[in-house]
């Protein structure tokens, strides 16, 4: 398939291909830079982009672009919902890295993304950067990386809007923003809140955020100071069940129900950042310091055994780096050095009950310091060839202690038992080699070879063991090499590129489901890759289009999983089995249409083929089964403002993108699905004052 698919590649450019000369700068690669001097597969959606969408979320905006799939459990304002980039399934949150202004938003643990504390109406644009980033970023970049870019203070001038929005299942979401701005100072600020009852039972969801940003210009330099905070409540309402052996389907017989009408989680986050950057001649310097904490709260019955937990993470961080443009030989070359240090504090305390957490059973501290150091060097060979060629290293360092309380009112049943205190350093190297070709004007054709790598985060370092003990597991760093090859052309408005990629793991950090005392582990190697078709192409004057198409291919090489004796089975074959959640084929359409002068019909189709429910690493149970979905946007443009009617999930698909099969054998064939709304209606209103 991948050989017929990379056959179709000329055909298709010579079909539909329009070009560009614009230049499109990009800040995901640390200073500003033109994407036609990027050796990789680059795409910057601007808020124009994003006010044509019918998305009313991040992670629904990223699944209409080439090489995303999103796994949404409820379908609730992006609530517990990550995102995946070239085929890494269950792990994509950790390998996909998501920037707000080139600052991390990934964390050191596993709850993901914050998407709902970055309000769609905030945003400048966004930057993609498919299967590149390791070398500037580090950590969680093996797929990629999405740089969401905020509106800067002293750009917009002096403004005041609203936002509300109201929607089915008793949704309602409002937004204030207000922007004040001298010739060399600007500030704006954000209230945004959002609630609803969500589609499923016990799936209440309440957001309240707040944002202000500060900007001094200061000559050839910015100084920016940066404050927001987020809260979420949120009930969480569980799987539906399906055991074909006993005749369980509650998938199809009650699917809004809930499983879990007890359980619930809450998050309460803040961060403070300043940044400071400055000119030199045709040097730049740029320092930014930055802190972010968040508090996490859970309950899980579980049937009457409960389980509380109070988690904390705190990041402290500090990146200073610096570009030196200069020439050697008749060749221009843009340097850039820098250094990247972060600490992260996790502290969780976990009991049995909200009111026993003062006398917490396990208090589990967990601490990585990372510093990273990284060279890129943009070298314009001759006027129509440029190579990147750059390195990182970077080094990290874990400590972890458990504490026990044998009194807690937890301990009564089982008795409680500490995890043995760890220390531990692990190094790792990344580097890239890549070159972008001009052919005429309008085509260019691009290519790169570079290496990544992953390391454990603190959820997945504490677990049982086979008799289970609580330990503390440093799993190795997860490392990846990946070619990538593509042709673009480019011509005002219109662009359409086709990419090849392909990308080999070892010791890709994954949980392990069937074998106790092992939980999360190093896997046996795997490799994905797959063919990226994409194109924007403006017919008219009046009629836009954009398509995609991904076909994406992930197995593993080798390998048997151990499993166990309650498990699906022992010995677990897996070498050859194709990667679970990763659909083979995706498939992106959409059309912006302005009917009049002020009004526009916009809709979008996303369509997937079927792909394998998580712990199926085997391959023998049913699979997710393929679906399409169809939003559409009528929105009706004033002097004051705009109006819009949003139709989601148009033909009532029932469909889900998460489920997870039963790693034991109680009742063989079973597994969980996580049901997603059927079509909904919302109208948004928007005031804008200059």
């Amino acid at each position: 398939m991948l050989r017929a698919a990379s056959g179709l590649l000329a055909g298709f450019c010579v079909s539909v291909c329009l070009a560009q000369n614009d230049a499109v700068v990009v800040t995901a690669t640390r200073f500003p830079e033109d994407v036609t001097k990027l050796p990789a597969s680059t795409t910057v959606l601007s808020a124009e982009d994003i006010a044509r969408s019918a998305a009313r979320t991040l992670p629904e905006l990223l699944s209409e672009q080439v090489g995303f799939t999103m796994k949404d459990l409820y379908g609730n304002n992006a609530a517990a919902t990550t995102i995946d980039m070239r085929g890494f399934g269950a792990t994509g949150a950790q390998n996909t890295l998501i920037l707000v202004d080139g600052r991390r938003q990934n964390d050191f643990d596993l709850s993901g993304v914050q998407w709902s504390s970055i309000p769609l109406a905030m945003i400048e644009r966004i930057e993609i950067l498919r299967g590149t980033g390791a070398v500037l970023y580090g950590d969680n970049a093996s797929a990629g990386v999405v740089n969401i870019v905020t509106r800067s203070p002293l750009k917009q001038g002096n403004a005041f809007e609203a936002f509300g929005r109201i929607g089915s299942y008793e949704t309602v979401e409002g937004q204030l923003y207000g922007n004040y701005a001298t010739e060399r100072f600007g500030i704006n600020a954000l209230v945004y809140g959002y609630e609803s009852e969500g589609y499923r039972a016990n799936n209440r969801n309440e957001q309240l955020n707040s944002a202000v940003n500060l900007r001094w210009a200061l000559g050839e330099g910015a100084l920016d100071f940066r404050f927001g905070t987020d809260n979420q409540e949120l009930r969480l309402p569980g799987a539906r069940l399906v055991r074909p052996s006993i005749g369980v389907d509650q998938y199809q017989s009650d699917p809004r129900g809930a499983q879990t009408p007890l359980d619930y989680a809450s998050r309460d986050g803040a961060r403070a950042g300043a940044s400071y950057t400055q000119r030199f001649g045709d040097a730049e310097f740029s320092v930014g310091a930055d802190y972010r904490d968040k508090d996490q709260r859970s309950y899980f019955d579980q049937m009457g055994f409960p389980l509380y937990r109070a988690d904390s993470l705190d990041l402290t961080s500090l990146t200073p780096r610096l570009r030196l443009p200069f020439s050697t030989g008749g060749v221009r070359h843009s340097l850039t050095l820098g250094v990247d240090w972060n600490y992260w504090d996790y502290r969780s305390r976990r009991t049995d009950r909200p009111e026993n957490l003062e006398q917490p059973t396990n208090t589990v501290k967990v601490t990585q310091e990372s510093t990273g150091v990284y060279m890129q060097d943009v070298l314009q060979i001759t006027p129509t060839t440029v190579v990147t060629l750059g390195w990182r290293t970077e080094q990290v360092k874990y400590t972890g202690e458990d504490t026990v309380n044998p009194t807690a009112p937890g301990c009564a049943f089982p008795p409680c038992l500490a995890a043995s205190p760890v220390n531990e350093k692990q190094q790792q190297d990344a580097w890239e080699v890549g070159v972008r070709q001009s052919v005429g004007r309008q085509w260019s054709l691009f290519g790169r070879i570079g290496t990544s790598f992953r390391f454990v985060n603190a959820e997945e370092i504490y677990e049982q063991n086979v008799f289970f003990e609580p330990q503390f597991q440093i799993l190795r760093p997860q490392q990846a090499e990946t070619y990538e090859g593509g042709v673009e052309w480019r011509r005002g408005a219109n662009m359409v590129r086709a990419t090849l990629f392909h990308t080999d793991v070892t010791d890709e950090i994954h949980l392990d489901p069937f074998t106790t005392g092992v939980g999360n582990t190093n896997l046996p190697p795997s490799q994905r890759r797959g063919v990226e078709l994409d194109a924007k192409l403006q017919l008219s004057k009046t009629f836009r289009l954009s398509a995609g198409y991904a076909y994406t291919e992930a197995k593993f090489l080798e390998g048997t999983l151990p499993g166990g004796p309650f498990a699906i089975g022992t010995n677990i074959q897996i070498g050859g089995k194709t990667v679970p959640l990763v659909p083979e084929h995706k498939l992106n359409l959409a059309f912006s249409w302005d009917v009049a002068p002020r009004t526009r019909l916009s809709g979008a189709l996303t369509a997937l083929s079927e792909q394998y429910r998580d712990n199926d690493e085997p391959n023998t149970l049913s699979q997710i089964p393929a679906y399409q979905v169809v939003d559409l946007k009528l929105a009706q443009s004033y002097s004051w403002g705009r109006l819009a009617f949003i139709v989601n999930n148009l033909f009532n698909q029932q469909y889900y993108t998460y489920s997870a099969r039963s790693q034991f054998n109680f009742f063989p064939g079973s597994y969980s699905v996580y049901p997603l709304p059927g079509t909904t209606v919302s109208l948004t209103a928007e005031l804008a004052l200059p």
